[in-house]
């Protein structure tokens, strides 16, 4: 599926497979790609990558390719692949709520995660997420799914932050909020 091929001394060709149901359309130095499940967009600000669509390829070319576009060239070609595969399957990440001292209360108020009780602090911990990152709270698990994979994972990082322990033997207050499978696999 993902080729790469030198054309002339000077310019470097990479190919990326677009499946059916994904549109990739691109402005500029913008690419928008559309799905099943969403739509995300990125930019990149290298002069001498340039990336069109050839019918189901996008055909990413770094022209005067030195070292530096050639590695310019396999990130682009990287971030269009996660671009569709999320748009096409959607990225999910799961995390495990761990409280053994103390019961944690975790919900979601619109936009705002919001963690009570923790480590039986009086005041609550929130956090805003974006809205393109859906969030589902069941029991002692939450999902955090959507198109963007950058988005999903600061997400995830935020979260992993806000119960973030200091000053503590980790050994034994193990409370907090882990990520424990990414995109179907366990960590």
């Amino acid at each position: 599926m993902l080729t790469a091929t030198k054309m002339k001394l000077d310019e470097l060709k990479n190919t990326v497979v677009i499946p059916e149901g994904v549109s990739i359309i691109i402005n500029g130095n913008t690419i928008n790609a559309k799905g099943p499940h969403g739509e995300v967009s990125r930019k990149w600000n290298n002069p001498r990558i340039f990336v069109k669509v050839d019918g189901n390829n996008a055909v990413i070319i770094a022209k005067n390719a030195s070292k530096k576009e050639k590695r310019m060239l396999v990130t682009v070609k990287a971030h269009i692949k996660n671009m569709i595969d999320g748009v096409n399957k959607n990225n999910e990440c799961k995390l495990k709520i761990c409280s053994s001292h103390f019961p944690m209360q975790v919900a979601m108020e619109g936009n705002t995660l919001v963690v009570k009780n923790f480590l039986g602090e009086k005041v609550a911990r929130k956090t805003t997420l974006p809205k393109d990152v859906q969030v589902k709270i069941q029991g002692d698990k939450i999902s955090l799914t959507g198109p963007d994979i950058e988005t999903v994972g600061m997400s995830v990082s935020k979260i992993e932050q806000l119960c973030r322990i200091t000053n503590r033997d980790r050994r034994i207050f193990q409370d907090g909020i882990y990520l424990i499978e990414k995109n179907g696999r366990a960590l």
